[in-house]
């Protein structure tokens, strides 16, 4: 049985998947499309550092473009974090986002996080979806 409850988003973007992964699979992006975890961001060796606005949080960005996968996750706790894929889907693709969050958060606190990650995941096809011509 499972510790963890599973929250996972997916969006549809005209865009290529390598735009995706451009975007998601840089940490200096961060701020730019998903600045409710991420005000800044900065190298801390092999890590990054980043300032959550409530303090800073040390991770590492996973990034596998064979897989079409970028994991944001946890140093110190690599089990904790976003896990996410892009999938090719005719002309454009499709972004999935998985959080896991421990049996003891509220669902309204998870309800919240949902929101949050939503306008996430329309920022990032706000920002890689080339203009209509």
């Amino acid at each position: 049985m499972p510790t963890n409850r599973s929250v996972t988003r997916s969006i549809s973007i005209r865009a290529t998947p390598d735009a995706v992964l451009d975007l998601v699979g840089d940490a200096h992006a961060l701020p730019r499309w998903a600045p409710g975890f991420a005000q800044s961001v900065r190298a801390d060796g092999e890590h990054w550092i980043v300032d959550t606005g409530a303090g800073e949080a040390r991770v590492d960005l996973r990034v596998s473009r064979e897989r079409g996968t970028v994991d944001i996750v946890s140093v110190d706790q690599p089990a904790r974090g976003v896990f996410t894929r892009v999938l090719a889907n005719g002309d454009g693709c499709e972004y999935l986002f998985t959080q896991f969050f421990p049996a003891s958060v509220p669902d309204d606190a998870v309800a919240a996080q949902v929101e949050v990650v939503e306008s996430e995941l329309e920022t990032v096809r706000r920002l890689v979806t080339p203009p209509a011509t």
